[in-house]
C-alpha cells in the first residue's frame, strides 16, 4: 500500500464505465474507433461491456496500452428472477416482469472461467444465437409474402456484421441495408417498408440509419411486432446463477439502474430507492451502475449519491449499443453535463473496480471476499489503489 499511496494523489478522471463494441453490438466500427473518440474527449478510464462475452478483452487491453487507457473488464448478462416475475414486478426490463440486466464489474484479465460456469455461459450463447436465427427465418418468411425479392442470409450476417453474437440490432441493421440494395429509389424503399409494416407509413428519413432500424425493431422485432419471437426461458440463467457466474469470472455483480425516463416514470423494483437498496443486499449485490443518458441530472444526482452513502460501488456509461453515435463522455438526457459530485463518485467507483480487477488478477481475491461480500472498512484503501494504477498507466 506504501506505493499506492504515493501514486494516489490527483485530479478526478473522467471515465466511461460501460461499453458495448462490436464483440456484441456497437454504434462503432471497431475497437479503435471507440477509445481513440476516448483519446480525444479525454477520457482516461474505459470499460468494455458486451453482452455474455469476453472475446475482446485482448484486444481492448492491448489498445488501451498504445493510447494510455485504463481498461476496465467487464460484461453484461440477461437474468432471470422467478419471484419478481411470478409478482409481476418489472425490474430493469421495463416490459418483461423479472427479467434482470445484470452487469459483471471488474473481472480478471487474462479472462478465466471455471466449469460449471463456462458452460453455462456457452449454453447462453448458443440460445441468444438461435433465438436470432429464429427471428431472421421469421424475417425471410415476411418479406417473402411482401414480394421482395430478396432474403437474409444469418450465416453472412454472423460472418460480416458480428464477432460471433448475432443480436436483435444486427438483423435490423442487415434488413436496412437489403431494403437499400435491392430498392433504389425513395419512393421504392417507403412502398416497401409500409408493406412490411403492415400498412404503417415509414417515419424516419431513409438517410437517418439509427432511426429506420430503430422503427424495423419497434415494428417488426419487439414484443407485438410481425417477426417477433418470445425468447425461451431456458435462454436465461436465474438471477443467483448469473451472480455466481459473475464472481468466478473475478467480477463484481452489479445492478444497472433505469432510474427515470423521459416522463419521470419508474419501474415497479425501481421507485423506491431505499428499497432497491435493501434488495440488493439481500441478493448480494453491492454495485450499481447508471447509462447517464437516460436520466435527469437531478435523478442522477439523487440515487447516484444515496447509493454510495449505502456502500455501493457506483459506476456510469454510456453504453454505445446502438447504431446512433454518442459521446464517450458522459452527459445526462438532453445533452446535460455531469455535476462534479456525479464525476467525482463515478471516478471513485472506477478506482475501486480498478483495485478489485488487479488484486483479483493477482492474488485471486479483491473487493469482494470468497461469499461476494465487499470490505467495506477498507474502501478508501481501495480507492486510492485504484487511483495509483490508473494514474500509473495513464502517465506511463
Amino acid at each position: 500500500m506504501k506505493w499506492s499511496a504515493q501514486n494516489s494523489a490527483g485530479q478526478t478522471r473522467l471515465v466511461n464505465a460501460h461499453l458495448h463494441t462490436p464483440y456484441s453490438f456497437s454504434a462503432f466500427s471497431n475497437i479503435p474507433q471507440a477509445l481513440d473518440m476516448a483519446v480525444a474527449e479525454n477520457v482516461k478510464i474505459v470499460g468494455i461491456n458486451d453482452f455474455y462475452s469476453t472475446d475482446g478483452y485482448d484486444e481492448w487491453a492491448s489498445a488501451c496500452a498504445e493510447r494510455k487507457l485504463f481498461p476496465l473488464f467487464n460484461i453484461e448478462y440477461i437474468s432471470l428472477n422467478r419471484e419478481d416475475q411470478a409478482a409481476g414486478i418489472k425490474v430493469n426490463d421495463p416490459n418483461n416482469p423479472g427479467r434482470t440486466y445484470l452487469s459483471g464489474k471488474g473481472l480478471a484479465f487474462p479472462a478465466k472461467l471455471d466449469e460449471p460456469f463456462a458452460s453455462q455461459l456457452s449454453h447462453l450463447r448458443k440460445e441468444s444465437n438461435l433465438h436470432s436465427l429464429m427471428m431472421c427465418n421469421k424475417i425471410n418468411h415476411l418479406v417473402d409474402n411482401c414480394r421482395g425479392g430478396f432474403e437474409l442470409n444469418f450465416d453472412e450476417i454472423k460472418a460480416s456484421l458480428t464477432k460471433g453474437m448475432v443480436r436483435e440490432r444486427h438483423l435490423a441493421k442487415a434488413l436496412r441495408e437489403k431494403i437499400a440494395s435491392r430498392y433504389h429509389t425513395v419512393e421504392e424503399q417507403e412502398h416497401f417498408y409500409k408493406s412490411l409494416f403492415g400498412g404503417k407509413q415509414l417515419k424516419s428519413n431513409l438517410s437517418n440509419s439509427a432511426a429506420v432500424e430503430n422503427e424495423i425493431r419497434g415494428n417488426l422485432l419487439k414484443a407485438g411486432g410481425i417477426a417477433f419471437i418470445p425468447e425461451d426461458p431456458k435462454a436465461f440463467l436465474d438471477m443467483e446463477d448469473v451472480c455466481m457466474l459473475i464472481r468466478n469470472a473475478g467480477g463484481i455483480p452489479t445492478y444497472p439502474l433505469l432510474a427515470d425516463d423521459n416522463n419521470g416514470n419508474f419501474t415497479d423494483f425501481e421507485a423506491s430507492k431505499e428499497k432497491v437498496a435493501e434488495i440488493l443486499k439481500k441478493r448480494n449485490i453491492f454495485s450499481v451502475e447508471f447509462i447517464t443518458t437516460r436520466n435527469s441530472l437531478a435523478v442522477l444526482e439523487e440515487y447516484a449519491s444515496y447509493f454510495e452513502e449505502q456502500g455501493f460501488i457506483v459506476t456510469l456509461g454510456t453504453e454505445h449499443n446502438t447504431p446512433a453515435m454518442e459521446p464517450i463522455q458522459l452527459f445526462a438526457r438532453n445533452n446535460t453535463p455531469l455535476s462534479k459530485k456525479l464525476l467525482d463518485i463515478n471516478f471513485q467507483g472506477a478506482c475501486i473496480t480498478a483495485a478489485h480487477q488487479y488484486l483479483v488478477a493477482t492474488e485471486g481475491v479483491g473487493y469482494l471476499n470468497k461469499k461476494g461480500k465487499p470490505d467495506l472498512k477498507n474502501r478508501e484503501s481501495y480507492i486510492a489503489l485504484g487511483k495509483a494504477l490508473i494514474e500509473h498507466i495513464i502517465k506511463s
